[in-house]
């Protein structure tokens, strides 16, 4: 297994633009992401490619929702200073890419990812008998080899994507990665990290060739990544000579699992668009107290006098999310003792969502009032994340043999 080196970790993620974002959104993807900007060099994307696999007749609303989900990114305080935002179909390189692993990725492997048949049953209503619902999972792929990420935060069901894209780079590795100088540019880069540390990596290579010994192997590769003074392409062909396999071309990335909380719903079940059980990232305040007032409840409370058990009760989910553990005790209590009354036990949670919303709604104004702002903010974020594409595309270009003296 090819690791990456920590200094030159980045984080890639990107959410498809199908839909106004909801507090599901925030919770489970966006108050990641706050975290990982101040720790990784991080690149947020928006899949509008992504969203036409399955939205490919509804594109009159691609444009709007990318658009409106940047502001919200922007909004929640995800800072352009700190990761580069960007638009996917604003970097072709990443379609380029994804046209050449195509030749290389057996038909197989797409077939066997579970979302793909999971999807197709899930979304009966639309035509995904399409090559590019099959091509979404190598598309993906793409996204993240192309910057060289080192990390992808996900969750469980999304581990299996992590590892075709795994599986992918490993055999383009294989394929291309040898070349025609390798050895003496290895050897080379081996000199260039001083005299003891080019003593130790030489003799721990030896151990792992010649031996096996994996314990030399996790040495050598956390020798490599505490280097400072070679380059991104030296410490590549180091990791690969350190093996014998050739220059890692595409590195290999790591899923990164995050807790993300369940966002439960307005009925109980995961807040989701599908569900129709959402509450708008920025929806009016008005009707957000609406549906919190009236979203079903333990169905054994018909009377005020009525004991419940709060775990039945759909409103239990949301005060595990915002309510502190003496208010938790409270409704608790109250419920099962019919001490309170199922309005009484939302006041506390309308409040706090309603508080949560309120600066994200505030900043969401400015920067809708202020379309230059973010339009300069994504032209920045598209022209940095292009440039590091365009690196990759050169490497990988000559790799596969697209280089031409003309």
């Amino acid at each position: 297994m090819i690791t990456v080196a920590a200094q030159n970790q980045r984080v890639l993620s990107g959410m498809r633009p199908t839909g106004r974002l909801h507090l599901g959104h925030y919770h489970g993807v966006l108050k990641n992401w706050l975290e990982l900007q101040h720790e990784y060099e991080c690149f947020f994307f928006v899949a509008d490619w992504h969203a036409l696999t399955t939205e490919y007749e509804n594109k009159d609303v691609i444009a709007e929702n990318v658009w409106e989900m940047v502001i919200d990114w922007l909004a929640v305080g995800i800072n352009p200073g700190m990761a580069r935002l960007f638009i996917q179909s604003r970097v072709p390189e990443h379609a380029e890419l994804h046209l050449l692993l195509s030749m290389i990725t057996p038909l197989g492997w797409l077939e066997r990812v579970p979302s793909y048949k999971d999807q197709q049953e899930k979304l009966r209503e639309k035509d995904l008998d399409t090559y590019g619902f099959l091509g979404y999972p190598l598309l993906q792929s793409a996204d993240i080899l192309i910057y060289k990420a080192g990390l992808v935060p996900v969750g469980e069901d999304q581990v299996a994507h992590i590892e075709l894209t795994r599986e992918v780079a490993r055999r383009f590795n294989h394929l291309y990665g040898r070349e025609a100088d390798f050895v003496a540019r290895a050897e080379a880069a081996v000199k260039k990290m001083g005299k003891k540390n080019a003593k130790i990596y030489m003799e721990l290579r030896k151990q792992y060739q010649e031996q096996g010994d994996q314990d030399a192997l996790a040495k050598a590769r956390a020798l490599l990544e505490a280097q400072q003074n070679i380059t991104l392409g030296d410490r590549e062909r180091l990791f690969g000579y350190l093996e014998g396999e050739g220059k890692m071309i595409l590195p290999e990335p790591q899923a990164l699992l995050t807790p993300t909380p369940k966002m439960p719903g307005l009925d109980g079940q995961k807040m989701s668009k599908s569900y129709g059980n959402t509450i708008g990232l920025r929806e009016d305040p008005a009707v957000v107290e609406k549906k919190l007032r009236t979203m079903p409840t333990d169905p054994a409370r018909v009377r005020r006098t009525d004991p419940g058990d709060p775990e039945k009760c759909p409103v239990w989910g949301f005060h595990q999310i915002y309510s502190s553990e003496e208010t938790r005790a409270w409704v608790m209590e109250g419920c099962r003792s019919a001490g309170i009354g199922c309005l009484d036990c939302k006041r506390p949670v309308i409040e706090a969502v309603l508080a949560e919303q309120a600066p994200i709604r505030e900043r969401a104004e400015e920067f809708a009032g202020n379309p230059d702002v973010v339009r300069n903010i994504l032209n920045e974020g598209c022209e940095a994340a292009r440039d590091v594409a365009r690196e990759t595309m050169e490497e990988v270009r000559a790799a596969v043999g697209l280089v031409y003296d003309l």
